[in-house]
């Protein structure tokens, strides 16, 4: 995106992000299916047929087209209106009470608001309305393969194996030896696929209902020339019990779109079974396998690697099942000795000294869970790190096998094995229990290969993982074309030969449509009023913000100390700047401009708050040139939001020294929103031409939870919502955020009841507030609500649209919603098939829209590739929609979404998701800042979950000023 100089740091929307994917997914298998007679026992497949099924292909493009080869078109699913009638609320939740009181006007409500459904089975999400037609018409690739399935009498066995085994290594490993032994005598000469958990498919039945089995599995191989004598094999029992027969016809059925809910399990059957021989021979990191044979592996500093490798998941779509594959890389663990791992990871050069109390927290924080291999020992031998000794391995003892006598570790690891240690100053590591430890030193142990490296990358490692990973989109597309080939599925005997099924190598040719870029609007004092962005994007060149903020207070703070002199000119350039493009910005500040160094952030702003304060003139902006270190970004925000109520306009010291035009612009954009001002609108919206937008009061939300790091379990999960303050431009956005219960994925303040002294039971929350800011700011009530929901995984869409939905209808106000979740986490790629068509970095044009082929079967979503790719392979966003009561058809939707892309405040760019969503992704963002101070090193972050009977208390956030609310303080 562009801005990238701009001012203050864009949030990157990978970092710290998101525990999604909890739940089942709808229409993508989850990692184990759910057991009990969950699935459906109807039996009506097929026994041992070998037909194979060709899903109906009026959706997909011929394999290869000759040229100027129409592809053909694809049509309706059937029983599908091509206009969805807006009395048609799309989702079965809703109470009889409430769809009464569907009307535009407000309703008072008198009794106590419907309870939530209890459950969301009746839930059915509207179904597509018919497909665009509006844009050129143009073929593109999805990394989507089609599978064809025979017909096969599909069965599911409950496996519990005794003792419990948490690994799904040792778990396949159990079934493997099953299988090898009792293939022949007991299975009938079934190959079951097995999903390392507690599910075992077959494609057929077993001899049995119900058995118990034996079996022995040997030990891991020894170290050659080992003196330790052999243990004995473990044994396990293996329960198999028949749960379920999932049902391929029921598959074929929604396939046609004759049935509309999704059989589930029997995509789930199909999906292990394509996962099993990956699954024996790589690292399995959800969805997705690594190994050093699958590309490249690098060094990520700090003791961190990538390993290269690929995501798969089986997908039903509008042309059959669909295997979606795309390239992949993660951070791992270096296999090294855990002492130079402390010293690459911590930044030692000495390991001689000891470490301090907080570095000691860090080094358990970066290696709890962490399995490592004693190097010492004369055979393979793995231990889990719990945690380090409090005091260093030379000051450490432990009672000898005598009970009675204490000896040093260091005296035991020279006398033991003949091991002097180089780093008796540092800590041990912890084995065993808390109760018994065993101490291990670090520089004999080493990291055990291809453990998943969880926590959180510094900024340095992301871009080290960026600039090792990204590819041009013909770099990418060929990679992802040698991964299917690598797996070979052909020549697999489980997937061929037992399922009958056949996975096509080549990538899906599908139907698309460029949309045109929208018209955009600047003030009529420019010599350019009106622009036509060109590939995405444009420049303001001769051209004036439509609403130029006034700026009559302000100051500026410098934390540099390499750029001290540097403020007045700086400040001078950005001013001049913001006032050629049309703001109203007091060349002189009202307070005099100073610097201070780092170490006094707090005193200083707070200086400067009591200075504008007592001279009656409040600061309606402070720009801030922050310190040369990092670190400090977050804290100037919450001081100056939270405490002070100033807003502010922090710039990185070494990229506003170059004093450069386009940086001052791109600052200029952000200063602008910040202060109430809008750098440009929809010209259609300013004439009132947008479709259920303009022609009746309309206000669009946009709302977003974002997560701690993996692996942090003390903090709460921060939901924000913003919505549009300005009617019928939609460009302005008021956002509210809100701590929540840890990792929790529905926005829990939506509607809240408080009770107050005076006046009882108060009803509030963030829809409620941003409506009468909405009424405000128009003076008008909005008839109709947009909500753009991003961050939702599939299997959660039924239990946010339930408990969302209801606590927007709490309010008693009942305008007609459009809920649409915004799914950037997906790996749906597409990929140009004319060279001539793609934007400079050889990627899709801006405005490419996909409906059909790839999409779901009956349901109303859409890919949108609405920006141009800088590098890399550009990623389109999947809009799903749950709720459609303003019956929009799929063109309008898919404009109004397009157009929406343009209007984003912070660069002249088309952007990748739908600014609403943004912005509330932005606004909660910032809002961890808010509290990331407060979260303690002492934390747990070890490499288990937490405790399922551990509670974390939500910590309130610290309240936003009302001034700095009003704005859009959060670009």
């Amino acid at each position: 995106m562009s801005g990238r100089g701009g001012g203050e740091r864009g949030s990157g929307r990978g970092g710290g992000r998101r525990g999604r994917g909890q739940g089942r997914g709808r229409g993508q298998p989850s990692q184990s299916s759910s057991r009990g007679g969950g699935g459906r026992a109807r039996g009506r497949g097929s026994s041992g047929s070998t037909a194979t099924y060709n899903p109906p292909p009026p959706q997909m493009a011929p394999a290869q087209p000759p040229p100027q080869m129409a592809v053909a078109t694809p049509v309706p699913p059937s029983g599908a209106p091509f206009s969805h009638p807006s009395s048609s609320s799309g989702v079965g939740s809703l109470s009889r009470e409430v769809s009464e009181k569907l009307t535009m006007e407000p309703v008072a409500v008198t009794t106590a608001p419907p309870l939530p459904p209890s459950s969301s089975k009746a839930i059915r999400f509207p179904p597509r309305p018919g497909f665009g037609t509006v844009g050129t018409k143009c073929v593109v690739r999805a990394n989507h393969f089609l599978v064809d399935v025979a017909n096969a009498d599909l069965h599911h066995y409950d496996v519990t194996i005794t003792p419990e085994v948490t690994a799904k290594k040792v778990n396949r490993a159990i079934m493997k030896q099953l299988i090898d032994v009792y293939k022949e005598s007991h299975l009938g000469r079934r190959c079951p696929a097995y999903d390392g958990r507690k599910s075992l498919y077959t494609a057929g039945p077993l001899p049995f209902e119900s058995k118990e089995l034996v079996i022995k599995l040997p030990e891991e191989d020894r170290s050659a020339g080992s003196s330790r004598p052999a243990r004995k094999e473990r044994q396990f029992k293996v329960a198999i019990k028949l749960a379920s027969k999932p049902d391929l016809h029921y598959l074929r059925e929604f396939l046609s779109r004759k049935h509309f809910e999704c059989p589930q399990e029997a995509i789930q059957v199909l999906d292990v079974v394509l996962r099993a021989k990956p699954s024996q021979t790589y690292t399995e990191v959800g969805r997705s396998f690594f190994h050093t044979s699958l590309g490249p592996r690098g060094e990520l500093g700090n003791g961190i690697e990538y390993w290269s490798g690929y995501y798969q998941s089986l997908r039903p779509t509008q042309m059959g099942l669909s295997l979606n594959i795309d390239v992949s890389a993660r951070s791992f663990y270096e296999p090294i000795l855990v002492s130079e791992f402390v010293a690459k990871h911590f930044r030692r050069s000495n390991l001689s000294k000891p470490l301090s109390d907080q570095d000691r927290i860090k080094v358990k924080k970066a290696l709890k869970g962490v399995r490592v291999k004693l190097i010492y020992m004369d055979y393979a031998k793995t231990c889990k790190i719990i945690g380090v000794s409090r005091d260093p391995i030379s000051q450490l003892t432990f009672t000898h096998d005598d009970k009675r006598t204490n000896v040093s570790v260091v005296k035991y690891f020279r006398e033991k094995y003949n091991v002097v240690l180089k780093y008796p100053s540092l800590p041990a590591l912890q084995s065993g229990s808390e109760a018994r430890p065993v101490y291990l030193p670090m520089e004999l142990c080493s990291i055990v290969e291809g453990q998943r490296y969880t926590k959180k990358l510094n900024e340095q490692q992301v871009r080290s993982l960026l600039r090792a990973t990204c590819q041009r989109p013909n770099i990418r597309e060929g990679n992802i074309t040698k991964m299917v080939q690598v797996n070979n599925f052909e020549v697999e005997e489980l997937v061929t030969k037992e399922f009958g099924m056949h996975v096509r190598k080549e990538l899906a040719l599908i139907n698309a449509r460029v949309l045109n870029p929208p018209v955009l609007k600047y003030h009529d004092s420019g010599r350019d009023k009106i622009v036509n962005p060109s590939c995405g994007q444009w420049n303001m060149i001769n051209k004036k913000m439509v609403n130029g903020g006034k700026v009559d207070f302000w100051s500026c703070v410098n934390f540099s100390s390499e750029y001290r002199n540097m403020s007045e000119d700086f400040c001078a350039g950005l001013v001049n700047m913001c006032n050629s493009k049309g703001m109203v910005f007091r060349q002189t500040p009202s307070i005099a401009m100073r610097s201070a160094r780092a170490d006094r952030i707090d005193q200083t702003l707070m200086d400067v708050y009591k200075e504008s304060a007592g001279l009656n003139k409040p600061l309606k902006l402070l720009i801030i040139i922050l310190p040369d270190q990092t670190g400090s970004y977050g804290k100037i925000k919450r001081i100056c939001e939270t405490e002070l109520g100033i807003v502010s306009q922090c710039c990185k010291p070494a990229q506003a020294s170059k004093f450069s035009n386009q940086y001052f612009e791109n600052v200029a954009l952000k200063i602008n929103a910040k202060v109430g001002g809008r750098n440009t609108v929809l010209n259609d919206a300013v004439l009132r031409r947008i479709p259920l937008v303009t022609d009746v009061p309309t206000i669009i939300f946009g709302a977003d939870v974002t997560h701690p790091p993996p692996g942090e379990d003390s903090s709460s999960s921060i939901a924000a919502v913003v919505a549009s303050m300005d009617w019928p431009e939609v460009t302005k956005y008021r956002g509210i955020v809100s701590a929540q219960t840890h990792r929790v994925e529905i926005i829990e303040d939506l509607y809240k009841q408080t009770r107050d002294p005076q006046k009882g039971l108060v009803e509030g929350g963030m829809v409620r507030e941003l409506l009468l800011a909405f009424y405000r700011s128009t003076k008008q009530k909005p008839s109709r609500i947009i909500f753009y929901r991003d961050g939702v995984s599939e299997g959660q869409f039924s239990q946010v649209l339930l408990y969302e939905m209801d606590a927007i209808r709490k309010e008693g106000y009942m305008p007609r919603v459009t809920f649409v979740v915004v799914q950037k986490r997906h790996h749906t790629r597409l990929f140009p098939t004319d060279r001539n068509k793609t934007d400079r970095s050889g990627n899709i044009l801006p405005g490419t829209v996909v409906d059909t082929s790839i999409c779901h079967p009956t349901e109303f979503d859409f890919y949108l590739n609405s920006h141009a790719g800088i590098q890399g392979t550009s990623k389109p966003t999947h809009y799903h929609v749950l709720l459609d009561e303003n019956g929009f058809s799929a063109d309008i939707l898919q404009v109004l979404t397009n157009n929406l892309c343009y209007t984003y405040a912070r660069c002249t760019k088309s952007v990748s998701i739908v600014p609403p969503a943004y912005y509330a992704h932005l606004a909660a963002y910032r809002a961890r800042y808010y509290i990331e101070d407060e979260m303690s090193d002492s934390g747990s972050t070890g490499g288990g979950r937490k405790p399922k009977d551990k509670v974390v208390e939500v910590r309130p956030l610290p309240s936003i000023k009302d001034n700095v609310k009003e704005v859009m303080f959060y670009v």
